[in-house]
């Protein structure tokens, strides 16, 4: 029978959903800065911090990715682009926010260039401060947006993140 293979929409997000919980994909995009957080989250995907143990790895295309990780002060050729990216991903997606400047701008804050904070062009889900942020606090980020997901918590903003962030003045 055709109509117990095919799964409703609801469904299929659902069954999706649970799949991500075991092992999410990552897609990393530079909206322009000084790749100091590039460089920091691409040593957390290498062999010494070794998270594909946790089933993390990058995804070698957007639409197969779960997790867009942005880094960067957000430009405004870059926000279109964003833009377009987070619409390409399936649902349901999840954005981290790496780094100072991906929060508000950090040293490049109020520059004519850019758009302002992260969360005016896309929905951020996990808030990762510093400048640049640590490989081990990157997978944290990650473990803990992993844990979010486990609780079914779509598109809430991490307070606690955003909290820090200030804080450190990020």
């Amino acid at each position: 029978n055709l109509s117990r293979t095919v799964l409703s929409p609801e469904r299929a997000l659902l069954s999706r959903a649970k799949l991500i919980r075991y092992s999410p994909w990552l897609v990393h995009f530079n909206t322009g800065a000084c790749n100091g957080c590039d460089i920091e989250v691409l040593a957390a995907l290498t062999p010494l911090y070794d998270p594909e143990r946790f089933g993390v790895r990058l995804a070698p295309s957007v639409r197969h990715g779960d997790i867009l990780i942005v880094t960067g002060a957000v430009t405004k050729k870059a926000a279109e682009r964003l833009r377009r990216l987070y619409e390409q991903m399936p649902s349901p997606k999840f954005v981290v926010a790496v780094g100072a400047c991906a929060y508000d701008g950090g040293v490049f804050k109020g520059s004519y260039s850019l758009v302002g904070r992260l969360d005016s062009v896309v929905p951020v889900d996990m808030y990762i401060p510093g400048c640049p942020p640590r490989p081990e606090s990157i997978l944290d980020g990650i473990g803990k947006l992993h844990d979010k997901m486990q609780g079914g918590r779509s598109r809430e903003r991490s307070e606690e993140g955003a909290q820090r962030a200030e804080q450190t003045g990020g």
